[in-house]
């Protein structure tokens, strides 16, 4: 079945429709269906990886909060929450691959539609190379070995930085290969390496909660927190959990590889967040209170593998920084997995360059393999920056959750609209008669808190604070990177947009891009 309607307008489906058919849609079903809850948890809660994200991020988050830092953790994990629950709503009903591209076009049109995914694409590859640059934080703590340049490992030194780089080349080169194997290998690792990185995360907070050196009290105290005042301590604080919890939209991404998707993704998503959300806040509160000291200056630069080998000892601490490895190994492995379902997505529709290619995939393995190629390119081309200076490692990192955030709100924002003109549909049923996942009648303020939190936080990440992206005071391109990012990422899709062939009649788009 393909759509009549114009060009740059998206209908909505019928809600009653098999799950396991994309005809409705008007396209036809090429990945192969193999994913089960399970795996279309993995595929979420890998993409969060509390455990690659908070060793990550806790040092930085420290620095500038001091202990109440913490508290950012429940107001972003709650914030999220809300964006989640949008989310669980729109994979119920629009069971599709490169979900943001998708859910954004159908709630308003083509045009604004595709920067949504654009933007997402692009944030999703900076987030790959984001996550390969976490093994610095971990693989030189277990052995000196692997700090290949230099002596320094702290990320933020010139030797930590390029050797960051050299091991996320690595990780990608592993990465890219597993994404072109089969989509069963892939939901293999991440299962494993998801149930691995659980197991590891329950581990570190026992032990964390039973080192403990001081009281729960302690995150009332603003000690530590950066000179400039409370507020602003924990607006930059909140990077750390604002980090942490996004591309839970990653089970909504495998929707086309996954079995009876509009019971499985609306759940998965929420499980996925609820569940990183709950493990990362509590490894957070746990490093805090096992540190051995909060003043001595380590937890603001060496973190939670600090806190790891002084406090339980180098065996036990190195066999959890071992986990922490597969964690982030898989984390990279499952963002550049999303990564290339939303290049696979808005290639089929011919709406990106070398469309045939990229939406080209492979019948025997059922991986869409040229954007599993290109998405690992990019990413290790965005490596590359760390050698430029050690300030890129944050500037990595805030930059693809400023694009991720925008993105979920060109999201929340045309489903509001399309809640308050009447014209969303509550009700629906699967194709067993079971109704879907609705938020009923609380849509409207849910969803209007979603929208003014996902816009507040893009704003406070986007902030060109130069005490946080500019230290030294001599790289004003680092402290304007995210705007300046953006800002070319925008003009960029103009030029696409402008120049581009006139776009084909949506739902025809693939017959035509596989050829």
């Amino acid at each position: 079945m393909t759509t009549t309607a114009p060009s740059d307008v998206r209908p909505d489906p019928p809600h009653s429709s098999d799950d396991g058919s994309l005809t409705e849609f008007g396209y036809h079903q090429e990945l192969h269906r193999s994913l089960g809850r399970y795996a279309s948890f993995a595929a979420g809660f890998s993409f969060i990886s509390v455990l690659t994200t908070v060793f990550q991020f806790f040092a930085f988050g420290y620095a500038f909060g001091g202990p109440v830092f913490f508290w950012a953790w429940p107001a972003v994990l709650v914030g999220q929450l809300l964006v989640a629950a949008c989310f669980a709503e729109l994979a119920a009903r629009y069971p599709i691959s490169g979900a943001i591209y998708q859910w954004s076009s159908r709630l308003s049109n083509l045009t604004f539609g595709w920067f949504a995914g654009w933007i997402m694409v692009i944030g999703q590859i900076v987030v790959v190379a984001a996550a390969a640059l976490a093994l610095q934080m971990v693989l030189p703590a277990i052995w000196s070995g692997f700090q290949l340049i230099g002596t320094d490992p702290a990320p933020t030194s010139a030797d930590g930085a390029a050797n960051a780089a050299v091991l996320g080349v690595v990780l990608l080169v592993l990465t890219t290969v597993v994404n072109i194997l089969d989509n069963r290998v892939l939901s293999v690792v991440n299962r494993v390496g998801v149930t691995a990185e659980i197991i590891g995360a329950v581990l570190i907070i026992v032990l964390l909660l039973t080192h403990s050196e001081r009281t729960p009290s302690i995150t009332f105290h603003t000690e530590g927190a950066a000179q400039s005042g409370l507020l602003s301590a924990l607006l930059v604080g909140s990077f750390t959990a604002a980090y942490v919890m996004i591309g839970f939209d990653s089970a909504g991404e495998m929707s086309e590889e996954t079995r009876d998707p509009r019971r499985t993704a609306p759940r998965t998503i929420l499980t996925a967040l609820g569940s990183a959300g709950v493990l990362g806040g509590l490894i957070v509160l746990g490093g805090i209170l096992a540190a051995p000291s909060l003043t001595d200056g380590r937890l603001g630069v060496d973190g939670l593998s600090y806190v790891l080998t002084s406090s339980l000892g180098d065996g036990v601490g190195k066999a959890l920084l071992a986990d922490v490895v597969v964690a982030i190994t898989v984390a990279t492995l499952a963002i550049q997995t999303a990564a290339c379902r939303m290049l696979f997505s808005m290639a089929r529709d011919g709406q990106l360059p070398f469309a045939r290619r990229l939406a080209r995939v492979n019948p025997r393995t059922g991986m869409p393999t040229a954007p599993a190629l290109v998405v690992g390119v990019l990413a290790a081309s965005v490596l590359l920056l760390n050698f430029a200076s050690p300030e890129a490692f944050l500037a990595i990192g805030t930059t693809c959750i400023v694009m991720l955030y925008l993105a979920y709100a060109m999201v929340t924002g045309p489903l509001l609209i399309t809640r308050l003109r009447g014209r969303f549909t509550v009700q629906g049923t699967d194709e067993s008669g079971r109704p879907l996942f609705s938020l009923g009648r609380w849509g409207v303020p849910v969803n209007t808190l979603a929208l003014l939190y996902g816009l507040f936080m893009t704003i406070n990440l986007a902030w060109p604070r130069a005490a946080v992206y500019d230290p030294a005071s001599g790289h004003w391109y680092f402290q304007w990177f995210t705007v300046l990012f953006l800002g070319v990422t925008v003009v960029l899709g103009v030029a696409w947009r402008v120049f581009r062939r006139p776009p084909k009649e949506l739902g025809t788009a693939r017959s035509d891009a596989s050829a």
